[in-house]
């Protein structure tokens, strides 16, 4: 059997052309012709394009590839045997890369930019992207969700162990305000409440009193939310959401 040089092409997925540069500096010139003149490609020919394609798409320049080939030392079963590691490391290699690439998506789902090992230093047992598609969904299109992405994608770990440890704080001090036995609508709850309101806006997105009322209400209806806040502790949900009303009643 033998094939045009078009064939050939269709066969290996190449152009003509390469095929006729291929030919032009002696990688793949094959013998055969046709009556016209015009290339004929064996079977012989076909494993040699076969071997010069698997050296190329391993990065191989031209000419390495046909001493490789070349080399009267060379057997043809050596040959595939180390073609065979050589892609077997990089298919390692690229799997590698692509759990990289998707731990970054992952990472970029919700805008935050930290490895696993990270996220589980500074959020702990609670994960960020838990309700990313829910967050889509109800603020994907507002503009408070689009500053709290553009701004989250710029913080490192630093900046999260930052605000993480600010907003502890801020929970602590609160919880100690409940405990003592003040109301919500006193200064010092209120207080906290404005401060609260405050961070959102340092570190997401412009929180107005309307926002932060809707989160109020959002943090009691919402079971996951009671579950976080102050860790579960009973009552700081209902303690925070009066403090955030009382607070936008006395700055409307």
């Amino acid at each position: 059997m033998s094939y045009s040089v078009g064939q050939v092409a269709g066969f290996a997925g190449v152009t003509v052309r390469t095929l006729h540069h291929y030919d032009e500096i002696g990688l793949l010139a094959p013998v055969g012709r046709s009556h016209a003149g015009h290339r004929r490609y064996s079977d012989a020919d076909l494993d040699r394009l076969q071997q010069i394609l698997f050296y190329r798409e391993l990065g191989f320049p031209l000419d390495e590839v046909a001493a490789l080939l070349d080399d009267p030392e060379a057997d043809p079963r050596a040959h595939l045997r180390r073609q065979y590691e050589l892609l077997t490391a990089r298919i390692g290699k690229l799997q590698k890369m692509a759990a990289a690439v998707q731990t970054a998506m992952e990472a970029r789902k919700m805008g935050i930019n930290l490895t696993p090992e990270e996220k589980f230093e500074v959020f702990g047992d609670h994960d960020p992207e838990q309700y990313a598609d829910e967050v889509q969904e109800r603020w994907g299109h507002t503009e408070a969700h689009a500053e709290s992405q553009r701004k989250a994608a710029s913080y490192t770990k630093e900046d999260w162990l930052r605000i993480k440890e600010a907003n502890d704080d801020w929970m602590r001090r609160l919880i100690a305000v409940m405990d003592s036995g003040e109301e919500p609508g006193s200064g010092a709850a209120m207080d906290l409440a404005e401060e609260h309101r405050q961070q959102i806006c340092r570190f997401h997105y412009e929180c107005t009193y309307e926002i932060q009322t809707a989160l109020g209400e959002m943090f009691v209806a919402d079971e996951r939310y009671r579950r976080n806040l102050g860790k579960g502790r009973e009552g700081v949900a209902a303690f925070l959401r009066e403090a955030i009303l009382a607070n936008a009643v006395r700055n409307m």
